[in-house]
C-alpha cells in the first residue's frame, strides 16, 4: 500500500481535518458565487410591464421596502382566494377579486423591481421567498375557486397541481441550466391574472357554456384548458432539458 502526502496542507485540507463544517460553508459560498441564474421573461406583454414597473419603482416612497411589497401580494392573493369562497354566495364578490388580483400584480411584481432599482439585492433570500410565497398564495387562490361554486373542486385541484409542476420544473432548471423561465410560450403570471379578470366579467354574463352538446361551467371549461396547457409546457421543458443535459455531460467512452 502506497500514501501520498502533500507536502503544503492547503485551507480545504485543514477545515476538513479540524471542522468539516467550515469546509462545506467555504464550498457553498465559492458555488454560489460561481453559479448564476438567467432570468428569462419573454410573455406578451413583458417590454410594457417592464417600463411600468421601473417607473413605479421610481416613485415608489422611500418607507416602502421590497418586502413591504412581497407581504402585499401574498395578502391580495389570499384575499383573491376568500373572495372566491365567498362568491357562490355574494356574486359581487367576484369585483373584489379583481381588486385583488390588481394588488397582486402590484406587489408580487415590483418588489423585484424595487430591490433591482435600489441595489438592494439579496438573491437567495429574494429567491426563496418570493416563490414560497407564490406557492402558498396559489393554494389559497385555488382553495377559493374550489368553494366558489364556479369550478369543480376537482379542476381547481388539477390547476393547482399544474402550477406546482410547472414551478418544480422551472426551480431545477434554474439549479442544473442556469436558466429561470418566468413565462412559458408567451404567458407569464401577468397574462394568467388577465384572464382571471376576463373569466370573472364573463361569469355575470353567462356563468355556463354549451360545448359538444352539453352544458359545462366557465370555469370548468376555462381549467381544463389550463391544465392540458401547464400539462404540455411541463412535458415539452422536461424533454428539452432532460435532452440539454444529457448532450452537456456525456460519459465518456
Amino acid at each position: 500500500m502506497s500514501t501520498q502526502v502533500s507536502a503544503t496542507p492547503t485551507l480545504s485540507d485543514f477545515c476538513e481535518q479540524i471542522n468539516p463544517r467550515v469546509l462545506n460553508q467555504i464550498r457553498r459560498s465559492e458555488a454560489r458565487r460561481t453559479h448564476s441564474v438567467e432570468r428569462i421573461q419573454q410573455s406578451w406583454l413583458a417590454g410594457v410591464e417592464k417600463r411600468a414597473l421601473v417607473r413605479l419603482a421610481e416613485r415608489t416612497p422611500a418607507w416602502i421596502t421590497p418586502d413591504h411589497l412581497t407581504t402585499l401580494g401574498l395578502v391580495a392573493q389570499i384575499g383573491a382566494g376568500a373572495s372566491y369562497a365567498l362568491s357562490g354566495s355574494y356574486p359581487l364578490a367576484l369585483l373584489a377579486v379583481i381588486g385583488c388580483l390588481a394588488l397582486n400584480w402590484l406587489g408580487d411584481s415590483l418588489d423585484g423591481t424595487l430591490a433591482r432599482t435600489r441595489h438592494q439585492l439579496r438573491p437567495r433570500y429574494g429567491f426563496y421567498v418570493d416563490h414560497m410565497v407564490d406557492s402558498f398564495g396559489s393554494l389559497a387562490l385555488m382553495g377559493g375557486l374550489a368553494l366558489s361554486g364556479y369550478m369543480h373542486p376537482a379542476i381547481a385541484i388539477g390547476l393547482l397541481i399544474g402550477f406546482l409542476m410547472l414551478s418544480i420544473q422551472s426551480y431545477l432548471a434554474a439549479h442544473t441550466v442556469g436558466e429561470f423561465r418566468l413565462s412559458f410560450w408567451k404567458f407569464g403570471p401577468t397574462e394568467l391574472r388577465m384572464l382571471l379578470v376576463a373569466g370573472n366579467l364573463a361569469l355575470f354574463w353567462k356563468p355556463r357554456v354549451h360545448l359538444l352538446g352539453s352544458v359545462f361551467r366557465l370555469f370548468d371549461v376555462g381549467g381544463a384548458i389550463g391544465i392540458a396547457g401547464m400539462a404540455a409546457m411541463v412535458i415539452f421543458a422536461t424533454a428539452q432539458n432532460t435532452a440539454r443535459l444529457y448532450r452537456e455531460e456525456r460519459i465518456a467512452r
